[in-house]
């Protein structure tokens, strides 16, 4: 239980936290390009308000003679609805001035042409606000009347565009962190529902199944959607429940194959014993048992090889190769005279692999491999029917870039077509009648096991199997 929940996120630390979390980024990502132009705007705006001001204070000048004759209130109240501390106005090349009695003129100020605003200007002037502003003073030029050659200029102080830009964007990182974050718990609340809870059971499931495969009330109850999590828990649902019968076969096949073993070890001993007893009633002068004792020898040594193969396909299967230098010739003539082939009264073999050729391989296992496949061979030619007329088998050799292939085949009857279809099966795929079909079988796993593989070549004439070796495993 330790382990699963180590293995299992809580609510606040899995999916659903960064599920959450990506979505007011995302959220706030977008809510940042909108607000750049927003801001811009809203800096537009004030900049223009202050500039009508400014052109009142224009129309003003233009309906009084003299402007000295303007009473000072009225003046310092125009500037001060405009948050100005000047006004100038420019028309047919003459200038009036308005400032505030107590404020002095500024050296230098920042020039905000209205005229030429563009919307890449206006969000560069708002950012340009926002970092560096406070301090200075903002020369506003605009037009007056609308005539090109009549001019307002308004100085104010940057420190109230500022602190007011600033509170429009504290209220809009306030109002968009707001839809950020219920916008985030809708949409978390239905995925949670919708995926990331199905997630949790999956995952929770296949944990737990992890712990206990044997325990089939841990296989998961799919349901009934149709989506791809629906698809996942019903592929689900079926992996585990093959799983557990494949481990109850497994562990039943083992249990049955530990007493095969001991009763194929007694059987083999008692079939020995039977054996050299029969060798025994064959001395015998009763012609009747001189007619019978073939046979019974004959079956006697095939119930031992049953006993014998049964026992090798278990050892076989179990043991990894031991690769080492060996020369191929060398194994496949070993192969060739453990299968009674040499020196074969009549059938022929033409072994075609180089003295040269080196590999690194186990050479037992292989040699192995080549005594199944020779042996299947000698056995079809001397069983053959009707005879052949030159029988032979034929071992060649070929390699290219990424393989050496080493070829047995002969000149036999060929595979019957249900051995055909059940190649390399135990107990399925035998040539004969009483065999095993465990040659095969063998050869095919050990040729694997060297990273290799074992294919039948179909023939015209007779039979053929290829054992492809990588060609790694070349060494001269």
């Amino acid at each position: 239980m330790a382990t699963q929940s180590r293995a299992m996120p809580g609510p606040f630390s899995g999916l659903s936290v960064k599920l959450i979390a990506t979505i007011i980024i995302v959220i706030l990502a977008v809510e940042v390009v909108i607000y750049l132009p927003s801001a811009a705007n809203f800096r537009a705006s004030w900049l223009q308000d202050r500039l009508q001001v400014g052109v009142v204070a224009a129309r003003v000048l233009d309906a009084v003679p003299d402007i000295m004759a303007l009473p000072r209130s009225l003046t310092d109240r125009l500037l001060n609805s405009a948050g100005a501390i000047a006004i100038v106005y420019r028309r047919e090349g003459q200038s009036q001035l308005i400032e505030l009695e107590a404020a002095p003129m500024p050296r230098e100020a920042v020039t905000v042409d209205m005229r030429a605003a563009s919307p890449a200007s206006l969000i560069a002037g708002a950012v340009d606000t926002l970092a560096f502003g406070g301090s200075r003073v903002l020369r506003i030029v605009g037009s007056g009347d609308g005539s090109e050659d009549s001019l307002v200029e308004v100085l104010v102080s940057e420190l109230p565009l500022r602190g007011e830009l600033l509170l429009y964007s504290r209220n809009i990182f306030l109002l968009s962190l707001i839809v950020a974050v219920m916008t985030a718990v809708v949409l978390y609340v239905f995925v949670s529902f919708v995926i990331i809870a199905p997630i949790r059971r999956l995952t929770a499931s296949i944990v737990a199944y992890r712990q206990a495969p044997e325990n089939a009330a841990l296989v998961i109850s799919p349901s009934a959607r149709r989506d791809e999590i629906g698809i996942l828990e019903r592929q689900l649902a079926e992996m585990q429940a093959n799983i557990f019968s494949m481990l109850r076969q497994r562990r039943h096949l083992a249990d049955l194959g530990l007493a095969v073993a001991k009763i194929n070890h007694d059987l083999r001993n008692t079939l020995t014993s039977a054996q050299l007893l029969s060798d025994q009633v064959a001395n015998l002068d009763d012609p009747k048992v001189q007619r019978l004792a073939p046979r019974l020898v004959l079956s006697i040594d095939k119930a031992i090889g049953f006993a014998q193969s049964v026992l090798d396909y278990g050892r076989q299967s179990a043991t990894p190769p031991r690769p080492a230098p060996a020369g191929l010739r060398a194994i496949v003539e070993e192969a060739v005279f453990d299968a009674r082939l040499a020196g074969h009264p009549d059938i022929a073999v033409a072994n075609a692999i180089p003295e040269e050729i080196i590999v690194n391989a186990d050479r037992d296992q292989l040699g192995r491999v080549f005594l199944n496949l020779l042996k299947n061979a000698r056995e079809a030619l001397e069983t053959a029917t009707p005879k052949v007329a030159h029988p032979v088998v034929e071992i060649g050799f070929s390699e290219a870039a990424d393989r050496l292939v080493v070829s047995v085949s002969d000149n036999g009857p060929g595979l019957p077509p249900r051995a055909l279809e059940n190649l390399f099966v135990a107990f399925e795929g035998s040539a004969r009648a009483g065999g095993t079909g465990l040659g095969l079988a063998i050869a095919r796993e050990l040729v694997e096991a060297h990273g290799g593989r074992l294919e039948h070549v179909p023939q015209a004439v007779g039979t053929r199997f290829d054992v492809v070796l990588p060609a790694a495993a070349r060494l001269g």
